[in-house]
């Protein structure tokens, strides 16, 4: 069964955010993934991070967790007592001249304005914490 806990890293360099195209929906979305067993949701953040981008990078969790509930079509590969996902989001700073080096899950990457990074997003979860990822910067005084 999968784990209901998920983590979200939005990697910034300077102005600039990155996306990332996944292979298997032709989606965009920021790293992510689903926390494994025994893991907290910062080392899972930095895993995926380093697996999906090839990025270690110092990761700040932008305390702003989030739920949602599990569509009808993902629900076989929960328990049956879990209906919702709860993500963790957190912000890594990428080198200026680093380039992501992507793993088999995605096929391309931008690097966007905060507004360009918002319109090819795919999940209403990840919208929502991109739009909180400046004034989280800002508070956690990352900017």
């Amino acid at each position: 069964m999968r784990n209901p806990n998920e983590v979200a890293v939005f990697v910034h360099r300077h102005d600039r955010h990155l996306v990332l195209r996944r292979v298997d929906r032709r989606i965009w979305h920021v790293v992510a993934g689903v926390v494994e067993p025994g893991e907290s949701f910062p080392t899972s953040a930095a895993r995926e991070l380093a697996e999906e981008t090839g990025l270690v990078a110092r990761i700040v969790d932008l305390e702003t967790p989030q739920r949602y509930v599990i569509e009808d079509k993902y629900r076989v590969l929960y328990a049956p007592d879990v209906t919702e996902v709860l993500i963790h989001s957190f912000v890594a700073r990428a080198p200026a001249t680093w380039e992501p080096v992507l793993n088999e899950e995605h096929d391309s990457y931008r690097w966007c304005t905060l507004d360009e990074a918002l319109e090819p997003l795919h999940w209403a979860e990840a919208k929502r914490s991109a739009s909180r990822v400046v004034p989280a910067r800002r508070r956690l005084g990352l900017i």
